[in-house]
């Protein structure tokens, strides 16, 4: 299959150029931008630049406001209530997550809870925010209906991601799990790529196996550990869904082929500062302290290298930034037609 190496900086200019577009502002053009060549430079191509062809067609349908201001429209010392106005997810998420930042530094912790928002793209970018700034961060939203509770076959909650990102000396680590067993954008884009998925992601609608991604993408994930990822899917939905005052799986509209109705998805984030607690240095040595016993524990057979959470998509980063993102054909050319679309200099 042909693959295009393209320069990260490069594309996450023409993906801002492209939204800017539609009227985002020059700032939340970026935000968006960096969020979803992030996911590629990790390695999430599902959750990446893959997407923009849907994104941009949100954006010039309006069922997404471009230009909308997310606003804490309830803030007490260690939480926020924002309503995200119908803006862009990443635009809403980047807003929540600075601001808890801001206030954990004053409070030692801040939760805050968003309604009114749209898929926020890759979750490990909000907590990662947190972590970088030496933080812990945490952060999880619902979705449209793509998982079954535990026995049943009838899909209700979404996919509902959760991350959480702890400081290091070097580069954050990082938990970003969706309590399926894929996230649905992986199926579909195999099926955008045309390959096989492997048995045991998803079910068809008819509570079928399924190594179709087309087919699949009309059918159920199935959850992590049975009941425990079904539970876990069930608590976000509480959280981002009736918490934060957002609907719920089968209420959220869909983000690939509605486009007259906003989602109004919901998220929650959460920002702790260590210096409040332990202390940010203690922590950070005990961080590396624990990473250091893990890495030199007995390796079980065939078993070259411990990773720890998101170890593996840091390597990946600086690879790719050092390196290009290998791009697939089918990818390169939606890009290119979009530039085509808009006018826009496809030189990347």
């Amino acid at each position: 299959m042909e693959t295009h190496v393209v320069n990260w900086e490069a594309l996450r200019s023409f993906c801002q150029e492209l939204m800017m577009k539609e009227n985002m502002s020059a700032g939340d053009a970026f935000v968006c931008a960096d969020n979803l060549v992030d996911a590629d430079l990790a390695g999430v191509e599902s959750h990446g630049v893959s997407r923009m062809t849907n994104y941009m067609k949100r954006l010039r349908t309006r069922v997404v406001d471009p230009q909308a201001v997310p606003e804490a429209v309830q803030e007490l010392p260690a939480s926020l209530y924002v309503d995200g106005k119908n803006a862009m997810g990443m635009v809403v998420g980047e807003y929540a997550m600075r601001r808890c930042i801001e206030k954990a530094r004053e409070t030692g912790c801040c939760f805050a809870a968003a309604h009114h928002s749209n898929h926020f793209g890759m979750a490990a970018y909000y907590s990662m925010m947190a972590a970088r700034e030496g933080l812990i961060g945490f952060c999880a939203t619902n979705a449209p209906p793509n998982l079954a509770p535990w026995g049943s076959s009838q899909k209700y909650m979404g996919t509902n991601p959760f991350c959480i990102s702890a400081p290091t000396k070097g580069e954050p680590i990082t938990l970003d799990m969706a309590p399926s067993v894929v996230a649905m954008g992986k199926i579909i884009l195999a099926a955008k790529l045309g390959q096989k998925i492997p048995e045991g992601w998803v079910v068809d609608k008819d509570g079928n196996p399924c190594t179709d991604p087309v087919v699949g993408q009309y059918g159920t994930l199935l959850p992590i550990g049975g009941p425990k990822g079904s539970g876990i899917a069930i608590f976000v939905e509480i959280l981002c869904g009736i918490l934060a005052g957002a609907v719920c799986g089968p209420h959220i509209n869909h983000f690939w082929n509605d486009f007259e109705n906003p989602q109004n998805v919901g998220h929650v984030f959460c920002a702790i500062d260590p210096e409040k607690f332990c202390g940010k240095e203690a922590f950070i040595e005990g961080v590396d302290q624990l990473i250091g016993e893990l890495k030199s524990l007995p390796k079980t057979p065939g078993t070259t290298e411990i990773y720890m959470p998101g170890e593996i998509e840091n390597t990946r980063r600086a690879t790719r930034k050092a390196q290009g993102i290998q791009m697939s054909d089918s990818v390169y050319k939606e890009l290119a037609a979009l530039a085509e679309q808009y006018q826009i200099e496809f030189t990347i």
